[in-house]
């Protein structure tokens, strides 16, 4: 493997927890020659630039973190955002990534380069950049997704998004409309209404709400998991907890009772958390447990029992300069007009966040156009050679992140280690194999939840543009073997 002509071995997009694993697993196998560049001026991505009120995770602390690096001194169960953030840091700093980022750096564009088996990354503030290979590091929980509504820029007040949440205005006292009812917005929800004068919350489908089995961590148990196995029992309590709230509810729907007893939980707690049996009814889903991915949270449906909070479920016609108006023509005044309308996940622009250009100037947003997203175990993609993706088509099982991150980042060692010991410049998988990996994929996908009928009125952002859920239909025991035993024979090292 030769390194002349180019910048840096290997170039990571994206310094969220996606590029510090990948670059973490890198120095841990050898792999130094490479640089981290992110848009932003921090590290932690989705933690970085989600600071709104509420914000923390929504899977317990003890998953959502490296199985190499685990904390033993999280304040909650569900860890807030800010230590989160922190973690992030603490991970910059104790693995000597800090001089290996380069902040303010926009990717722009990227072209394969045939002769030099090289990439060539395009950027917006640091000219052209190259490398051997590229790690795609771009998350899904940091560009914010807008509504389309008419005279959304008429609005006199202030407009912010979730994600990028402006701490300069004080909502006390104010008149505030919030708009979607997804994840981030379960959390704002309980934070702000008893802060405002007036919060209506506009819902286009109501989401599943589970009880969240959070609380602060005491001492006496942070130590204890400092003890022998202390750690180890926790964390597979929890990655039992989480495998069996989605990723097992939602690829084995049919096999396994799993979402009924959700499904069973959530209406208990539905039920014991609102009064109004009319607002109950209008919070209550009409489809099955995991065609969207489900909340946690013990104060959000309880908000909706505030006299100074209303459930408005029509929908939205308009926005004016001074609210927000229905079909039925109804206004509904407001202060602050705050868009908890999610992100770009698996979009046109967002995956990658950046112009792609592989073999014979195959462009990777067209290709997917063209013959669906899909991707060679989520990693990559044929034509796009020394191109690999940590969050890619049908990676995703809907589990921990964490646990996505170390799967993807040990297939892309294997890759790279192999073409070390063969001295290849050039790796790529081959077409029958992604082609093999994907039918696979469309096979399993009856016994998923979103393909029962009930999914129909979810409108999910599981859903791509071509109808289909690029979510891996398997377990995280599964996904994770088949990541260090895939058969490399599947790529051509050249």
């Amino acid at each position: 493997m030769t390194t002349n002509g180019i910048d840096h071995e290997i170039i990571i997009v994206g310094a969220g927890f996606s590029g510090i694993g990948a670059a973490i697993a890198l120095r841990n196998a050898g792999f130094d020659d490479f640089l981290i560049v992110d848009d932003a001026d921090g590290v932690g991505g989705t933690w970085h630039w989600n600071t709104y009120p509420g914000v923390a995770v929504d899977i317990p602390s003890f998953s959502y973190q490296f199985s190499f690096e685990q904390r033993t001194d999280w304040s909650r169960v569900y860890a807030p955002g800010r230590e989160l953030k922190a973690y992030a840091e603490s991970c910059v700093d104790k693995y000597e990534l800090r001089p290996r980022i380069r902040f303010g750096t926009t990717v722009s564009g990227a072209d394969f380069d045939e002769d030099a088996h090289r990439w060539v990354l395009h950027t917006e503030d640091a000219g052209d950049l190259t490398a051997r290979f590229v790690i795609s590091a771009t998350g899904v929980l940091t560009r914010p997704k807008l509504p389309d509504i008419p005279g959304i820029d008429s609005f006199a007040g202030v407009t912010m998004h979730t994600s990028r949440w402006d701490h300069r205005h004080d909502l006390r006292g104010k008149r505030v409309a919030i708009i979607g009812t997804g994840a981030s917005a379960v959390q704002v929800i309980p934070e702000i209404a008893p802060q405002v004068t007036h919060l209506t919350v506009f819902q286009r489908t109501p989401i599943w709400c589970l009880p969240r089995p959070d609380m602060p961590l005491p001492l006496p148990m942070r130590l204890a998991m400092k003890v022998p196995g202390g750690r180890t029992l926790t964390r597979l309590v929890s990655q039992t907890y989480v495998e069996f709230t989605f990723p097992l509810a939602a690829h084995y729907y049919r096999s396994l009772p799993t979402a009924a007893l959700g499904e069973r939980a959530g209406l208990a707690h539905l039920r014991r958390q609102v009064k109004d049996p009319v607002v109950r009814e209008a919070l209550t889903p009409k489809y099955a447990l995991g065609c969207k991915r489900p909340s946690f949270s013990n104060d959000y449906l309880s908000t909706f029992n505030r006299s100074n909070v209303t459930l408005e479920t029509t929908a939205i016609s308009a926005i004016t300069p001074t609210g927000v108006r229905t079909d039925t023509g109804a206004e509904h005044a407001a202060d602050v007009l705050i868009l908890a309308t999610g992100f770009k996940v698996m979009e046109s622009g967002n995956m990658p966040t950046y112009d792609l250009h592989g073999v014979a100037g195959r462009n990777l947003e067209t290709w997917w156009d063209e013959n669906r997203l899909q991707a060679y175990e989520g990693v990559s993609v044929p034509g796009f050679p020394n191109f690999f993706s940590i969050i890619g088509p049908y990676g995703y099982n809907g589990a921990s992140y964490f646990t996505l991150i170390e799967n993807q980042t040990r297939h892309i060692l294997r890759c790279l280690h192999h073409a070390r010991t063969t001295d290849s410049d050039r790796i790529e998988v081959t077409e029958e194999a992604n082609d093999r990996y994907f039918r696979e994929m469309l096979a399993r996908r009856g016994g998923q939840v979103f393909w029962q009928d009930s999914c129909a009125s979810a409108n999910s952002y599981y859903f791509d543009k071509h109808g289909d859920v690029p979510l891996r239909p398997a377990s995280t025991v599964e996904a994770a073997w088949r990541s260090g035993h895939f058969p490399l024979a599947d790529y051509v090292f050249t």
